[in-house]
């Protein structure tokens, strides 16, 4: 004897479940901030399936709260802005050590869009982000690879981010953290909190 259709009917749809259970949400992260027009906030809509180990990579550190009290240290606005190095050392230390592999390039650089930074070395994304100032679709080809957006009039906020170049050592930040920034740049604009503000499955 065969399946009976009920039966057949509610094995398609466990399977239907199961898949759909599976496949990582969207989800929404607002960083709370302060900027050359004072305290402001923008949210930024998190898509898995467009990175799967970069979006579970940031949303690891945002629930560790890395990136609370850190600085845009890098600022080009024909380009992007760049950020994601603690005001602590140590921590800098222990996830610099941390890399995660490479993903496929799904989406395009294009203006908005939050993507990790790396070097030219393979599997090399830790902490630090950038969020496309204009259309870089040229990063595509180079493995740099989009798992944000940045939503509505959000943008508005990003590019009042203080223009300080590229004048901040990275390898300052690395050791020495917010005590040399807030001593040599102590007008860089500032990330005051990251947080989820949507209920997210884990990914």
């Amino acid at each position: 004897p065969g399946i009976s259709p009920p039966r057949m009917r509610l094995l398609m749809l466990a399977g239907l479940a199961v898949c759909c259970l599976s496949a990582p949400p969207t989800f929404r992260v607002r960083f709370d901030v302060e900027t050359t027009d004072g305290p402001g906030s923008f949210e930024v809509e998190v898509h898995p399936e467009w990175s799967p180990l970069g979006a579970e990579r940031f949303a690891a550190l945002v629930q560790t709260g890395f990136y609370d009290d850190t600085r845009f240290f890098r600022v080009i606005p024909s380009f992007m802005v760049q950020f994601g190095l603690s005001g602590d050392p140590a921590l800098n230390a222990k996830w610099r050590a941390n890399q995660i592999k490479d993903d496929p390039v799904v989406e395009s650089n294009k203006p908005g869009y939050m993507t990790f930074a790396k070097t030219g070395a393979p599997n090399s994304r830790t902490t630090q982000l950038f969020i496309n100032y204009v259309d870089n679709a040229r990063l595509d080809g180079m493995g740099f690879a989009p798992f944000a957006k940045v939503l509505g009039d959000g943008m508005a906020v990003v590019k009042k981010i203080y223009n300080c170049g590229e004048k901040p050592n990275q390898g300052q930040i690395q050791n020495e953290g917010n005590a040399y920034l807030d001593k040599n740049f102590p007008e860089l604009s500032k990330i005051v909190k990251v947080t989820i503000v949507t209920a997210k499955e884990e990914i």
